[in-house]
């Protein structure tokens, strides 16, 4: 009783901080782009932190941690298309988005620098992508709500359902009151948590089994399949498909909008090679621990989970391992990840209400004010829509994110490549390209064909359609041409 006092107390102080940073930034938001982008004036630490925060979420301490304590270094092959991913990102994306989304009449959102790429009037570059962000995210976010329940559930004791709820008040909190500073903030604190919880474990747990080397022994002798990357938990050996499914997940960078976000927001682009540099090398590092946290602890837990349970081994582990503070210090990077992602998420799709539908198709004439308010009441809708999806405790969280990420990746991510460095793209193709690749995802992930990870048909046929469709359209308009000659010689 006394040990759950103090991890209590732990979480209490931690959210009362985030919650006072969100109120702090509350009183600094004064138009959409305080709200959304921090008026583009955050530096390099910062954005990689805010980030990676935002990206990686509870699933890296949770969902891929219990992937490694079944699938050992098959679960490697994920983490390396991700960093892959993380690295394209950064290096080919960031700077061009950043220049083009300012240029493009100061774009805020993703389907803002649609629309305006194309100085495109019809509304079609707003809403349509606006609608797929609505549904992944509320899925997306869901993910996380179900990760702070399973949290709060397995401290706590609490009833699944009341831990869904709590955790989920305390993200819309200073999601809503806060906009984009509050978060890049404590997203920053968050990141810096996730990084140092997730190193801490499997080092924490190899000591207490007497050193790394016996621990590699420990795990050899009773998991030789862990060092195995081409043989999945079931002794099989990982196909072609499975593979490129694994690996496919870096594909998803390209398309997601609360990454993509960060990008736009940071103050210099000069300052993007310093970042990148920051991100990757927390990206790596962290990625490489996780899949260390669930390979350690399939040795160093005397009770085998299994099922859903797996995803809670990181913190099985931490409550094992070490004194009530300290757990708790750890259980609240947990939290962290939770609500870094979440909250980013949250506020993503709300953006998409307020400017790309409320403001586009029923109030043209709103005010900064008014979106403002209209996106802080919009966050209340998705998060009860995304509570609704995760009343069940039974999904696994990375399959959540899997389908989310697929999502995004394939509406957004050939999009935007074709959009930054195509110059013959037209807007009729990159409709056409998020539609394909959107409803492409749909449909694959309910048939599930070959056992293909939908972002993979769902990328290659959106950037078919895109080049397709430009070029039996008409050649841009020259504005459009000038502007991208203009992001050229930035």
């Amino acid at each position: 009783m006394a040990e759950r006092i103090e991890i209590s107390v732990i979480f209490l102080v931690y959210m009362l901080l985030m919650m006072g940073i969100g109120v702090y930034y509350y009183r600094r938001t004064r138009n959409m782009s305080d709200y959304f982008l921090g008026n583009r004036k955050l530096g390099a630490w910062v954005t990689s932190m805010s980030a990676e925060a935002s990206d990686m979420s509870g699933w890296m301490l949770m969902g891929l941690p219990g992937f490694a304590y079944t699938a050992g270094l098959n679960a490697g092959w994920i983490a390396l298309g991700l960093a892959l991913g993380t690295w394209a990102n950064w290096q080919f994306i960031a700077a061009r988005l950043r220049v083009y989304t300012e240029l493009a009449h100061n774009s805020l959102t993703l389907p803002d620098f649609f629309e305006n790429r194309f100085f495109a009037t019809s509304g079609a570059l707003r809403i349509v992508p606006a609608i797929f962000i609505l549904i992944f995210f509320i899925l997306y976010t869901s993910s996380g709500f179900v990760a702070a329940g399973r949290l709060f559930e397995t401290i706590f004791q609490l009833p699944y359902l009341t831990a869904l709820l709590f955790g989920a008040v305390v993200v819309v909190f200073y999601t809503l009151v806060g906009g984009f500073l509050a978060v890049s903030r404590t997203d920053f604190i968050q990141g810096v948590m996730m990084f140092f919880a997730i190193l801490v474990v499997p080092v924490g747990a190899a000591l207490m089994l007497g050193g790394f080397s016996a621990t590699a022994d420990l795990i050899h002798a009773q998991h030789a399949e862990f060092f195995a990357p081409l043989t999945k938990p079931d002794g099989s050996t990982l196909g072609f498909i499975e593979f490129i499914s694994l690996m496919g997940w870096g594909l998803g960078y390209f398309g997601q909008p609360h990454i993509l976000v960060r990008f736009m927001a940071i103050r210099h682009a000069e300052e993007l090679p310093q970042a990148t540099r920051i991100a990757m090398s927390w990206v790596v590092i962290s990625l490489s621990a996780a899949i260390l946290v669930g390979m350690v602890g399939a040795v160093y837990l005397k009770t085998p989970l299994a099922g859903t349970a797996t995803e809670t081994v990181f913190l099985t582990m931490a409550g094992e391992l070490f004194p009530p503070v300290v757990a708790g210090l750890i259980l609240a990077a947990v939290l962290a990840a939770i609500m870094s992602t979440a909250s980013a998420q949250l506020l993503v799709a709300a953006s998409a209400f307020a400017q790309d539908i409320y403001r586009r198709s029923f109030r043209p004439e709103a005010q900064q004010g008014e979106l403002v308010w209209v996106s802080r009441l919009s966050v209340l809708g998705i998060a009860a829509a995304a509570i609704y999806l995760g009343l069940s405790p039974d999904n696994f969280i990375l399959d959540m994110v899997a389908y989310a990420w697929a999502g995004f990746g394939a509406a957004f991510g050939p999009a935007l490549l074709m959009c930054l460095f195509w110059r013959r793209t037209t807007e009729r193709g990159v409709l056409a390209g998020i539609v394909t690749g959107g409803v492409t995802v749909l449909v694959w992930k309910q048939f599930a064909f070959f056992g293909l990870y939908e972002i993979v048909p769902g990328f290659l046929l959106a950037l078919a359609a895109i080049y397709v469709v430009s070029r039996l359209d008409a050649e841009p308009p020259a504005a459009v041409t000038e502007l991208f000659d203009r992001v050229d010689r930035q």
